[in-house]
């Protein structure tokens, strides 16, 4: 009788980030997060043509939204995580080092809708149409670059003895590759980790097909359906977080992402019911005509 197969017992992790070209070093992180953008437009375009846009205008929007996400998202990450920069021991060098990981989503978001705002007004294009069209692509991005911070060995929790739990090297993040031990073998670290990048790389494509169905049922619009996003994947990075052992700051006992998920949970929320009562339905128009 052939014996079934063992079911494993952990997730391995990456031991090396970043490959050489030559010169010009190839990073997984990077690599990632460009995907998560290329998706982000591709399915953002598809949806706003299908709301009557113009063909290639969420690219052209992506060249103001995506500059400001990325130094938006440097910025919340930095701020958040002062003493590993600023601190005693810190390196402020490393603020800038963005290829090594750290670009929070709370700024990302907060700064490159400050780019497609400005974007938008040049353009002549409804603000809230155009968050509603890019919502699922955003989250599905998120969902890939989660796949970079496996790479980096970052972002896992606590220990678990979970049939998946995650292995983690001891990480040199200057080089970008696990630790070598004198045999020339990467070091583990003790033990095995929740893998919250995939908790929440699974829950944020749960959240993409959530919005698509919804918006596919109810066709809502005025910027709702981003607003379900923000209150979807803020319930989902409530958990998440707490279950997270990387540095945070802490407020009152309770890591700083925390108390940021619920803030903006509750303002899309409440957003989504007052606009809800406001203007309901959906917008007809998504573009200012231009003279020919």
């Amino acid at each position: 009788m052939i014996a079934a197969p063992a079911l494993p017992t952990s997730i391995p992790s990456p031991d090396q980030g970043v490959w050489h070209l030559g010169f010009f070093p190839l990073r997984a992180y990077a690599l990632w997060i460009l995907a998560g953008i290329v998706v982000a437009v591709w399915l953002g375009e598809k949806r706003w043509r299908a709301r009557g846009g113009s063909p290639g205008m969420v690219m052209d929007l992506a060249t103001w939204m995506v500059p400001f996400g990325v130094v938006g998202g440097r910025i919340y990450h930095v701020v958040t995580s002062w003493p590993k920069y600023f601190g005693e021991g810190g390196d402020p060098a490393r603020a800038l080092r963005i290829w090594e990981g750290g670009l929070g989503i709370w700024g990302a978001v907060a700064l490159g809708g400050v780019g497609a705002w400005i974007g938008a007004r040049r353009r002549g294009v409804s603000l809230p149409a155009l968050a509603d069209a890019i919502a699922p692509g955003i989250v599905l991005a998120q969902a890939i670059g989660r796949l970079g911070n496996w790479f980096n060995n970052e972002l896992y929790g606590s220990r678990t003895t979970l049939p998946w739990g995650l292995e983690i090297h001891d990480w040199d993040s200057s080089t970008g590759r696990a630790v070598l031990d004198a045999q020339g073998q990467a070091v583990l670290l003790p033990g095995l980790y929740h893998p919250t990048f995939l908790y929440e790389l699974l829950w944020n494509v749960g959240v993409c097909l959530v919005l698509l169905w919804v918006d596919r049922r109810w066709r809502i619009g005025h910027g709702r359906l981003f607003a379900l996003y923000v209150a979807l994947y803020t319930s989902g990075r409530f958990w998440i977080e707490m279950l997270r052992v990387d540095e945070s700051a802490h407020v009152l006992g309770l890591r700083l992402n925390v108390w940021t998920s619920l803030v903006v949970f509750a303002g899309a929320v409440t957003y989504f019911v007052i606009s809800a009562r406001r203007r309901p339905g959906r917008e007809s128009v998504v573009e200012r005509a231009t003279s020919s």
